[in-house]
């Protein structure tokens, strides 16, 4: 299709964007697009405000000696980065967004199952945002993300409760979005579109439903304890009071562990429908790729105890959540040897969601390996709560989450806007994105290593490892620069980039059927799937594919 052409079909006609226009129509739109556009800007906020928290952290963390921030200062910046970064940002990231916005559109819906409970799943996630940004203002917290006990139950002075119980009320958000997206996958296929024909990332996302709906509970009533015991001094988790600090540890990991998965599944499924669009090919073993999904929320609930090897857990619990923790490897490793087999004798096109998501491979590859490191119980032991740790979680998180997240956002973008972004640009920002990333927290495997322990913010009894954090602070800036660039050529191209033809990438999908951007119910009659996922050898042979409509 031709630009003009494409221009031509984009001006003057009726989208989601511009049905309604106002505040208030936006407000309470129940529209899963709109939706989706709402948590785009909420999480976008608060990706900055948590990236702030760790340029100070790496500002301090420049010269051995603690001269910019004082300790308890720092104790609240890597708490408040680690809370934000976890439960604001990273585990609605994909899911609200770039779920809310495909899972009807990819499946032939014309909408989420309950789409009031959709809207009420955003304002939950705004009322703990903003109950969080408030205990922020009032003096924050100093525990960790993790807020072990008993130390928050009986000897911090900081706002444990009000940020446990906006985590509560967050929580919420997600076990909503878990519950629509579980009932619209089951209930609300397009005729034709059966469990083997459904794209990978609607997969991933039914896998990250199940563990929003079983894991989270267990997080909000575990804050609730906390604050329970804070305020009536009940003896839950304070031994002093006849508590066990070990049962916190179990209940907090039982759903943290998971939420990793939370966070890095609906990635992988991004993934797999890019790497299948620029080779051009099916994707190889979809159902093995379609089960290992599955098999990672089932084993994801198996393994939370590898946190707690040193915290005084039998020798027997550790070696039995050791050996699950490297069966838990298995499935993840599936995926990326299927990615790998995709891409053999493709034909490969180097755009920029490709670049991300060959990123993504990349550094989560990296970061499930020395994954196996933290299994192992001898190496656990010395390099547990150093900076081994955070960089091992950084690369599943941070080189993985949003790695997978900005290659969806660059893959759906001409889809959710209608317009394109410079692809010159764009290209730039994986680029750099993934070398400031590197710099950033590679080093930080060494120091791990080497036995600087995180959470410190004075090492001058160590200046040997001013070298390696100078390093980690430049990759730092660099890494922020990566992330600003997107941010700034989206809002340019809603403004100033040419119109999106409804399909730019050739790709196969039922997103890719209707309109850029899509009307208010997706399709103007319900399509009917008579091809199976990923036909991309009948797209480039000719073949066109024909969708049928009901009525």
């Amino acid at each position: 299709m031709s630009m003009a052409t494409a221009q031509a079909q984009t001006v003057g006609r009726e989208n989601y964007l511009n049905k309604e226009y106002g505040v208030v129509s936006w407000l309470l739109t129940t529209d899963h697009k709109r939706i989706a556009l709402l948590y785009l800007l909420s999480i976008t906020f608060f990706f900055f405000i948590g990236g702030f928290f760790a340029l100070l952290i790496r500002l301090e963390l420049l010269t051995p000696a603690g001269d910019l921030v004082q300790a308890d200062t720092y104790n609240k910046l890597f708490t408040m980065h680690g809370m934000v970064m976890v439960f604001f940002f990273l585990i609605p990231s994909i899911p609200a967004v770039l779920g809310n916005f495909l899972v009807p559109l990819m499946i032939g819906a014309k909408d989420l199952a309950f789409p009031r409970i959709n809207l009420l799943s955003w304002y939950l996630y705004i009322i703990g945002g903003v109950m969080m940004l408030h205990c922020m203002l009032t003096g924050g917290v100093d525990t960790g993300w993790t807020f072990y006990t008993p130390f928050s139950t009986a000897f911090t002075n900081t706002k444990i409760v009000e940020a446990g119980l906006s985590i509560f009320v967050v929580g919420f958000s997600s076990i909503l979005t878990g519950l629509n997206f579980v009932v619209t996958i089951h209930r609300m296929r397009a005729p034709g579109m059966t469990w083997s024909r459904l794209p990978l990332f609607i997969w991933a996302h039914y896998a990250t439903s199940i563990i929003q709906l079983l894991g989270t509970p267990v997080i909000a009533i575990t804050t609730v304890l906390v604050a329970v015991e804070r305020t009536l001094h009940l003896g839950i988790f304070d031994p002093k009071l006849g508590g066990d600090p070990l049962l916190f540890q179990h209940l907090f990991w039982f759903y943290s562990h998971p939420a990793v998965y939370i966070m890095i599944l609906p990635a992988m499924g991004v993934v797999s429908e890019i790497i299948a669009c620029f080779s051009r090919k099916r994707i190889f073993g979809y159902s093995f790729v379609a089960f290992s999904s599955i098999a990672i929320a089932v084993f994801g609930f198996l393994v939370w105890a590898h946190h707690m090897f040193v915290a005084g857990i039998s020798v027997y619990a550790a070696l039995v959540f050791s050996l699950l923790s490297y069966a838990v490897a298995v499935p993840s490793a599936v995926k990326v040897f299927n990615w790998t087999a995709t891409l053999y004798k493709g034909s490969i096109h180097y755009d920029a969601p490709m670049l991300y998501a060959f990123g993504f491979v990349g550094l989560f590859t990296m970061g499930g390996l020395t994954g196996l490191f933290l299994a192992a119980l001898g190496i656990d032991v010395h390099v547990t709560d150093t900076y081994f740790v955070i960089a091992h979680f950084h690369y599943i998180m941070v080189g993985g989450a949003v790695m997978g997240y900005l290659g969806g956002m660059h893959f759906w973008w001409p889809k959710i806007s209608g317009k394109l972004y410079p692809e010159g640009w764009a290209k730039l920002a994986a680029l750099i994105v993934f070398i400031g990333f590197n710099l950033t927290f590679f080093p930080q495997f060494v120091l791990g290593y080497l036995g600087m322990p995180r959470r410190y913010y004075d090492y001058s009894h160590m200046p040997e490892f001013q070298v390696l954090n100078v390093l980690s602070t430049a990759g730092a800036t660099i890494l922020g620069v990566g992330y600003l660039l997107p941010m700034v050529y989206f809002l340019w191209s809603m403004r100033y980039g040419k119109p999106a033809s409804d399909n730019p990438w050739n790709a196969a999908g039922l997103e890719w059927k209707t309109a850029s951007p899509p009307p208010t119910f997706n399709f103007d009659e319900e399509p009917v799937v008579t091809w199976e996922a990923y036909n991309y050898d009948e797209l480039d042979t000719g073949h066109k594919q024909e969708v049928h409509v009901v009525g």
